[in-house]
Parts: C-alpha cells; sequence; structure tokens
C-alpha cells in the first residue's frame, strides 16, 4: 500500500481517488505519520474479511480424512 504524503495528496486528489476507486488503497501520512487510509466505499475493512469456507466447492475432504494413515502413525509411536 503507497504511503502518500499531505502535499501530494492535495495536489494530485483526483488521479488518486481514481486509484482508490480501482481498488488500490493508499494512506495520507503528514510528516511521515500516517493520518488516514483511503478505500473504495465497498472495500471491506481487513477486519471483517471472512476467511473461513473460501475454498467451498473448490476442494473434496474425504469422510475418513482424520483417521488416515492412523495405522501407520500408530506403528510409528507405539513400534
Amino acid at each position: 500500500m503507497d504511503i502518500i504524503n499531505m502535499h501530494d495528496a492535495k495536489t494530485r486528489l483526483s488521479q488518486l481517488v481514481d486509484r482508490a476507486a480501482k481498488g488500490e488503497p493508499f494512506i495520507i501520512a503528514r510528516a511521515g505519520k500516517p493520518l488516514a487510509r483511503v478505500t473504495a466505499i465497498d472495500t471491506p475493512e481487513p477486519a471483517r474479511v471472512q476467511r473461513l469456507g473460501f475454498l467451498k466447492g473448490q476442494i473434496q475432504v474425504p469422510e475418513d480424512f482424520d483417521r488416515l494413515d492412523e495405522t501407520d502413525i500408530a506403528d510409528t509411536f507405539e513400534g
């Protein structure tokens, strides 16, 4: 994510807003200190991005996945 200083943000506001609208967020900083993050309105907040289920329908887990190779594992630990 780009960090833009306040002066450049004022000068190039229209260009920067266009970039944000295309999905390229940026941070505005003053004296090197980040002040504001600019993103498109429809961009989810980082804490609200849902990760569970993101591969749903793309992979298949066998019914016995928790028992796969259990005899090999038992032999390894029990001898």
